[in-house]
């Protein structure tokens, strides 16, 4: 799917929002139940989505976001403007702290949707997410 990277539009953000319900009905969790989904918009307009995956074993269970990001890194993006992700919270569920690391790595400015079932919305940032992060040049940000 390509979506319009240069100006995230309302349309962009409703279109990336349900590429991200969608990941989320694929969501292998049958030990919290709690389905998570993601996409990630490509400063060229490609869409990589994600849905997170529990293991028997906690540790090994991979976040929706990092799912996505990741797919798109390893078909080659590294520009990220914007990031969906969906659950059924109520407010709608944030991101991990390793999830908003890996953000902050590709796109630390990037758009942020954190979205519900019930359709609603929250619009953040990378940014605002991680105030004070690890940068990749290996320093703290300030």
């Amino acid at each position: 799917m390509l979506l319009e990277a240069a100006a995230i539009t309302e349309a962009a953000q409703q279109q990336l929002v349900a590429v991200a319900q969608e990941a989320r009905a694929r969501a292998y969790a049958p030990y919290s139940r709690f389905l998570v989904g993601a996409a990630v918009l490509c400063a060229d307009g490609t869409v990589f989505s994600g849905c997170n995956v529990e293991n028997a074993s906690s540790g090994l269970t991979v976040c929706a976001e990092r799912v996505a990001v990741m797919s798109a890194v390893a078909a080659g993006r590294r520009q990220f403007e914007a990031l969906a992700v969906v659950t059924d919270a109520e407010p709608p569920a944030s991101l991990c702290g390793a999830c908003r690391q890996v953000l902050h790595e590709f796109a630390p400015q990037a758009t942020v949707l954190l979205a519900n079932t019930s359709g609603n919305v929250i619009i953040t940032s990378a940014a605002e997410l991680l105030p004070r992060p690890f940068g990749p040049d290996g320093a703290r940000g300030d």
